[in-house]
């Protein structure tokens, strides 16, 4: 996977992948409530400055994480549709205690789709195979 770097900060790297036309997100290191929103506020800034339909969410570099889905998490879903976003493959941390709640909120998301996996390679196939719509 070759990637044009858009934001390289400790806490997160993302960069466009040219050949899949997708965002790749690896999250680092511990993550706050806080510190995961504004990761996320700057998701959806790359998602503007470099429009596609896909992201490739990896936190499977995340070490620690407090992190609830929330009425603001709905929000930014939102906002991350208006700016096109049709598919989410998100890889969960390798130690993460709301995985069940987690997965209750996952499934009644409609749009961008979200779906949930234990490793990169299983996301990534299962991203390239969404098709545009």
């Amino acid at each position: 996977m070759e990637l044009e770097t858009i934001i390289d900060q400790a806490a997160v790297f993302i960069g466009y992948d040219s050949t899949n036309q997708w965002l790749y997100v690896d999250w680092k290191g511990e993550h706050t409530q806080e510190s995961s929103q504004a990761t996320c506020m700057l998701m959806l800034d790359s998602l503007r400055a470099r429009p596609c339909a896909k992201i490739l969410n990896d936190n499977s570099s995340i070490t620690r994480t407090t992190v609830e889905l929330s009425l603001w998490g709905a929000w930014w879903l939102e906002e991350m549709r208006s700016a096109g976003l049709q598919y989410i493959a998100w890889v969960y941390p390798r130690n993460f205690d709301a995985r069940k709640a987690t997965e209750a909120v996952v499934q009644r998301i409609e749009r961008p789709v979200v779906a949930t996996f234990d490793d990169v390679a299983s996301a990534y196939i299962w991203l390239q195979q969404q098709a545009h719509s």
